[in-house]
């Protein structure tokens, strides 16, 4: 512009001087020390902040946060959502930690995203039901430590009239990172569903008011699969003389609600041995735990108790198992009892662990046992039990009316989703390898994503052009019972008026060791919180919700 002159150019000489000095000095520092006001953040990818080694954020497009493990499952998400994306959809987020040092771990991560898109799929996959479900990934990091970056991200894609989110999912450990995600998410009015948090303080209170307004569950807390357990196990596992609780004393929201959920079992007999206890470093860390093991054990060994309930997590249950293996009772067979974490029991097993569970004449010395939330041999094994009790009774074969809904359509479900998986792999789609039910992860995350969707339905009704708003989906977890019950892989999915799963059964899984090479993961019965299974239709008895 004619005739301006820059403000610093009207300065005395001493005032430019001074002036272009400071201004080295701030470009000098920004150089040397790195001064963050004039960075840019370092990135792993578009959108994704990498923070401390890890690639923290959400994506939907494709990116597998640095592990090559979910790459195929993660691209086959991406191209389910180019598929919908000019379809009337909202946005489903899936909270999970995406990277991981451990191999274990990182195949873990790609059984639940296996289970996020086949749910993905099997939501989007009625005719004419809308909205479609876009679903995107979102890394807090290790142990959930960043939580608060994505739940900032989430927020502000629930505002958005874009991105439409929706609900969130995943949260696959009970942290007390995970509570306050869960915590502020649903203070903000958006609706999240959990599928593997088991700890009871992750859960609203039925009859009080709502802590987590809009969380809704479909895995039973730690407190009903210990009744489940206790109700399945009778007299064995009440008796005092013959159980004892060894329990992880680090600050661990899983460990601290199984242990006292173990506590809440009525015993029955004489007293037993005291409980006993042990610290751990970590999830995913041994440190002394072996040496404090080795006393314990020796202990158990002292006394008359052959049943361990253990509320730990699955590293140091593997660490407990091997060491009780080598004590010198050898007369004495133990049975472990613990949790849904044991589910990734089998996979950290390596052959020689297997040998070492077995005693002096190849049998077994050590089973352990857990409340799995689901088994892919469930419905089959409990449905051939039932019709032969029926056949024994009544002396005919029972009419297909006079089967019991609890196991028939949940098989209905499992049979739907295993012909989804051959039809995914069929088409050619990748998933990265075929999804393995066994650790219960593939199925439950596939039931999270199809109650999501079967809300998102209901409440969209004939309106495609109007998306449901957040309170329209937090306001139909608690309809979704009696005749809108939804129909699971892991057993029917009543839902109270606090969001929790009715009487929701256990899969009670034994991990044995048997004679070969490997062990065996074996289905043994269903567990039922209530002591009795559902009731028909799933309808709710009043005074629980």
């Amino acid at each position: 512009m004619p005739g301006w002159i820059p403000r610093w150019n009207r300065l005395p000489r001493w005032g430019r001087i001074l002036y272009a000095l400071v201004g080295v000095a701030v470009l000098v520092a920004a150089g040397v020390y790195g001064i963050p006001a004039i960075q840019r953040p370092d990135t792993c990818h578009d959108g994704i902040e990498k923070i401390g080694g890890e690639c923290i954020g959400v994506d939907g497009a494709g990116y597998d946060f640095g592990t090559p493990e979910i790459s195929a499952v993660v691209k086959a998400i991406s191209e389910e959502n180019k598929r919908i994306a000019k379809q009337p959809h909202v946005t489903v987020a899936m909270v999970l930690p995406l990277q991981s040092t451990t191999a274990g771990l990182r195949r873990q991560m790609r059984s639940d995203l296996q289970g996020a898109y086949l749910g993905q799929r099997q939501a989007n996959s009625g005719v004419g039901q809308v909205p479609r479900i876009r679903l995107v990934l979102a890394n807090p990091g290790r142990g959930y430590r960043h939580q608060e970056k994505v739940v900032d991200a989430l927020l502000d894609m629930a505002r958005s009239e874009k991105d439409k989110l929706r609900a969130v999912t995943g949260f696959n450990l009970t942290l007390d990172a995970t509570e306050k995600a869960v915590a502020r998410l649903t203070e903000n009015g958006v609706p999240v569903l959990a599928s593997r948090i088991s700890g009871d303080g992750i859960a609203n209170v039925e009859g009080r008011k709502q802590r987590f307004p809009g969380l809704a569950r479909i895995i039973p807390t730690n407190g009903d699969a210990a009744k489940a357990l206790a109700n399945f196990n009778g007299e064995r596992g009440r008796e005092d003389a013959r159980t004892v609780l060894v329990y992880d004393t680090r600050p661990d929201a899983y460990a601290q609600s199984l242990a006292s959920a173990f506590r809440g079992i009525k015993e029955t007999g004489p007293a037993g041995p005291a409980d006993m206890s042990f610290e751990s470093p970590g999830i995913d860390e041994a440190g002394s735990t072996g040496s404090q093991f080795e006393q314990i054990a020796n202990n158990i060994c002292g006394s008359a108790a052959d049943t361990v309930y253990f509320a730990g997590r699955t590293l140091h249950l593997r660490i407990f198992a091997l060491t009780l293996a080598k004590q010198t009772c050898a007369d004495r067979h133990f049975t472990l009892i613990s949790g849904s974490d044991a589910a990734s029991l089998r996979q950290a097993m390596s052959e020689k662990d297997w040998a070492q569970l077995r005693g002096e004449d190849g049998g077994a010395k050590v089973t352990v046992q857990y409340a799995a939330p689901a088994h892919p041999a469930a419905w089959d094994t409990e449905l051939s039990a039932w019709t032969k009790q029926w056949k024994k009774s009544r002396h005919r074969e029972p009419t297909a009316s006079e089967l019991p809904q609890y196991l028939t359509e949940p098989k209905a479900a499992l049979v739907g989703l295993n012909d989804l998986i051959k039809s995914t792999i069929s088409t050619g789609t990748d998933l990265g390898s075929t999804p393995n039910l066994e650790d219960s992860r593939t199925m439950l995350v596939y039931d999270g994503l199809v109650t999501i969707g079967t809300a998102l339905h209901e409440v969209q009704g004939n309106d495609a052009e109007q998306a449901p708003s957040l309170t329209d989906v937090r306001q139909e977890w608690s309809k979704l019972q009696s005749v809108h019950r939804v129909r699971g892989t892991s057993g029917l999915i009543c839902l109270t008026s606090g969001g929790n799963p009715y009487d929701k059964p256990v899969a009670v899984v034994e991990l044995n060791p048997g004679q070969g090479v490997r062990g065996s993961l074996k289905f043994v019965g269903l567990g039922w919180p209530t002591g009795k299974e559902q009731p028909k239709n799933c309808v709710i008895p009043s005074g629980t919700s």
